[in-house]
């Protein structure tokens, strides 16, 4: 068989590539330690969670001096032209005790961080706390 003159590099090239890659497939290892470096794994830190106070009134609820100054601001969030209600928004959790209820929107509180003072919410306060971690409860 005759090899012409341009084939023989071509053929020389070949059988070098096939040896290189013989060698270096042999110098892949696997299996070896310490090359592939595991991240630690993390644990959560150990901080306790603080308890939740109960009943309470969150960031956004209106606390009013009375019920009447509950019952104006209430018209006024309608839009009606009425005296200013004596109220102010919460600005962070606030500890409370519930005094009375004269409906779903009208609850007479005492704020116990201000020494038992009395005033009126229009916020949703259960009978029982909300559920830890904000879980849901089934309804039966």
């Amino acid at each position: 068989m005759r090899l012409y003159g341009c084939s023989r590099p071509i053929l020389l090239a070949l059988l070098l590539g096939l040896g290189a890659t013989d060698t270096a497939r042999a110098q892949i290892y696997l299996n070896a330690p310490n090359v592939v470096v595991r991240p630690p794994k993390l644990e959560g830190p150990d901080v306790k969670a603080s308890p939740e106070l109960w009943p309470r009134l969150d960031r956004g609820a209106a606390l009013c001096r009375s019920e009447a100054d509950l019952v104006r601001l209430a018209a006024a969030r309608r839009g009606e032209a009425v005296d200013r209600p004596n109220c102010e928004i919460v600005r962070g959790p606030m500890a409370i005790a519930i005094v009375k209820r004269a409906g779903p929107g009208r609850t007479q509180v005492a704020v116990t961080e201000r020494n038992g003072q009395e005033g009126w919410t229009d916020a949703w306060l259960p009978e029982k706390p909300p559920a830890a971690g904000g879980r849901p409860t089934s309804i039966r």
